[in-house]
């Protein structure tokens, strides 16, 4: 049995990841400060289905405390920790760019120090297909120059790459830093556009559509996205002293206008849509080359967009 630290693992992406974690047998460690983001009972209902497994241990802490972190490494034995604690969002970033680099930037620094500190070398962070900016060049690929970020969320993520590389070559720390795109599936984060414009158009409320619909968005299905943590973690157990960037995506990307006319199908309804200008700090597009991703990890991305709007349809419907 393995000890799995995940930060932020009370939120989508994190309780996904720690309930296969835990039905496979291993132990899981949660830092969550529960913040007020999106509604907080949505965390806590996270928590509650990973706390029906007994090899799970929650913490309530914030990674911009040092001393929260270090309790959690000072109490238990860490073998591998999956960094997702995070303030999330290109927009609202722009209207908090201090709190986002506080968040991003030193608990991100945190964690990798009490790594250091606690000597756990095993680590897979979260990055985001938000620090390629509007790369001209697709699909985006992990050999390409990203120092034009656009969005201050963006900035705060490419910087962690650098960090954690100062990290691995200082202190022999083997790390994978993540790109994840666009992920969905149930247990969406509520201000995310699939999850926002399946409840509008259950409303009847006209969609928010910014620009002309044809900018478009490489799509992952939350398990998919756990598969290549997973694989990430393999690869980490099989190689010693590594540094790698790897993306993971579906390869597939959609546009803004297919996506909401997708979801309006599988409801059964016809959206009504307002069209307004781009906003600041939104790419065009985001479109993973997921060819390291093959060769490294063995990752496949394997579900449809189509059934996995279907999925996430029914299990919003159950929610």
């Amino acid at each position: 049995m393995k000890t799995y630290l995940i930060t932020g693992g009370a939120g989508f992406i994190g309780s996904t990841l720690g309930e296969r974690l835990l039905k496979e047998g291993n132990k899981i460690i949660v830092l969550d400060n529960f913040n007020d983001y999106y509604d907080v009972e949505l965390k806590e209902r996270n928590a509650r289905d990973l706390e029906k497994y007994d090899n799970c241990k929650i913490y309530r802490g914030d990674i911009r405390n040092l001393s929260d972190a270090e309790k959690v490494f000072l109490e238990n034995e860490i073998d591998y920790v999956m960094h997702l604690a995070a303030m999330a969002g290109v927009r609202p970033s722009i209207d908090n760019p201090v709190l986002y680099q506080e968040v991003n930037g030193l608990g991100t620094q945190n964690i990798l120090e009490m790594a250091r500190k606690y000597d756990v070398k095993k680590l897979a962070l979260a990055s985001s297909s938000s620090v390629y900016g509007n790369c001209k060049e697709i699909p985006f690929r992990e050999d390409m120059i990203v120092d034009f970020a656009i969005s201050p969320y963006a900035a705060t993520k490419k910087a962690n790459e650098v960090m954690a590389h100062v990290y691995h070559h200082l202190f022999g720390m083997s790390i994978v830093m993540l790109r994840f795109f666009t992920v969905y599936g149930p247990k969406q984060r509520p201000d995310l556009a699939i999850n926002k414009f399946t409840k509008m158009m259950r409303n009847n409320e006209e969609i928010t559509m910014f620009g002309d619909g044809s900018t478009f968005r490489d799509y992952t299905y939350a398990d998919d996205i756990v598969d290549g943590i997973c694989r990430a973690f393999n690869y980490l157990d099989n190689h010693e002293h590594v540094y790698e960037i790897i993306n993971l995506g579906s390869n597939n990307p959609i546009s803004l206008k297919d996506m909401i006319t997708i979801i309006g199908e599988e409801l059964g309804i016809e959206p009504r849509i307002k069209q307004l200008p781009m906003q600041p700090g939104d790419v065009d597009r985001t479109y993973a080359d997921i060819t390291k991703a093959k060769q490294l990890l063995g990752y496949e991305p394997k579900m449809p967009f189509r059934e996995g709007i279907r999925r996430f349809i029914d299990w919003e419907r159950q929610a």
